[in-house]
């Protein structure tokens, strides 16, 4: 009989083991591993988004969701930190701790963590996109903000004069926003798929705020005195010429337009 009592231990330790790991719902998918996106592309997810409703006005397409469900969710926790190929945006959440967000993979290692609002990894999952047709963006534009219920837009003119911004999202020139989350807390993604060679730029504007009543101008609605955007820029992603350069900006009044960058490809 006592040979089986430190073997059967063993078992119940696994058992749980698996079971606090089968329970984990921090991040349900994407899953780590080798992926073909032509198998699990979720583009026809995309009217499934928290905290807020996804507007998808975008012009990439074959998205993938990055979707999970955070512990201890309530209003008097902190924000946890969704960090994408190194690229970190506030994490909002609906009530539950819910939440979802479309993003648009290129191919090679992508890597995706969650982090707690003092820093702590919270999860982090590494895949392999394997499918070489993917657009892979030669420039990658990220406009993030700090409070969930500003409505900030980001606009990028492109060498050839085009303008891509919220109501006009899909150039002709292979650019065009991914995926605008226009009730509040974004993040808004600029890709340009294809090598233009030339001049850009880049602005942010604080156009207004977004409550359960709708959109509407009153300052005093804030959640902060000053809202932090931060722009990250990202050329010639997962390759061995990747860089980024990333810029903070204060946004003060419903408005307000800045110019982020303007910058030579």
């Amino acid at each position: 009989m006592n040979v089986f009592f430190p073997l059967a231990g063993a078992v119940v330790l696994v058992l749980a083991g698996s079971g606090a790991q089968a329970a984990d719902k921090s991040m349900s998918t994407p899953i780590g591993g080798w992926n073909r996106a032509g198998l699990t592309d979720k583009s026809d997810e995309l009217a499934v988004n928290y905290p807020y409703s996804l507007i998808d006005r975008g012009a990439q397409s074959g998205r993938r969701m990055i979707r999970g469900e955070l512990e201890k969710a309530g209003k008097e926790r902190g924000v946890h930190k969704l960090v994408v190929n190194g690229n970190p945006t506030p994490l909002y959440t609906d009530d539950e701790g819910r939440y979802a967000r479309a993003y648009s993979f290129g191919s090679g290692s992508n890597s995706i963590e969650i982090r707690s609002p003092d820093g702590k990894l919270v999860k982090r999952v590494q895949f392999y996109e394997a499918d070489r047709s993917r657009p892979q963006p030669m420039i990658r534009i990220i406009a993030a903000w700090d409070d969930s219920q500003a409505e900030v837009d980001l606009h990028v003119v492109t060498p050839d004069g085009q303008h891509a911004f919220w109501s006009h999202p899909a150039l002709s020139n292979g650019g065009g926003l991914d995926a605008d989350t226009v009730d509040g807390p974004g993040p808004e993604n600029f890709m340009m798929t294809s090598s233009m060679h030339g001049l850009y730029q880049v602005w942010i504007n604080y156009w207004g705020n977004f409550s359960g009543d709708g959109y509407h101008f009153d300052e005093k609605t804030r959640q902060r005195p000053v809202i932090t955007s931060r722009i990250t820029l990202v050329f010639n992603e997962n390759t061995a010429r990747e860089r980024r350069e990333e810029f903070v900006v204060p946004l003060r009044g419903i408005g307000e337009l800045t110019l982020v960058k303007t910058f030579k490809y």
